[in-house]
């Protein structure tokens, strides 16, 4: 009997984060999200123990205004 495939992590919060490159919902990069159709259910799984660390990418804080001013030398 044929092994069911592993699920996305799509969570249906499609947005890439600027500076990180990964969706901020399921936390896959951008070339993940697009191969994700054709990866075997040993590629998946990689990817998705790899998730749990990219978390802390988006949850940085980026300084608001004044990081923003000191990124762009105002």
């Amino acid at each position: 009997m044929p092994e069911e495939p592993v699920p996305s992590p799509c969570i249906k919060i499609c947005v890439v984060h600027s500076e990180a490159r990964i969706c901020t919902g399921c936390l896959r990069s951008l070339e993940e999200i697009a191969a994700w159709p054709g990866m075997s259910n040993d590629e998946r799984r990689a990817v998705l123990a790899a998730l749990p660390d990219r978390g802390a990418l988006l949850k940085r804080r980026r300084g608001g205004r004044a990081g923003r001013l000191s990124r762009n030398g105002d």
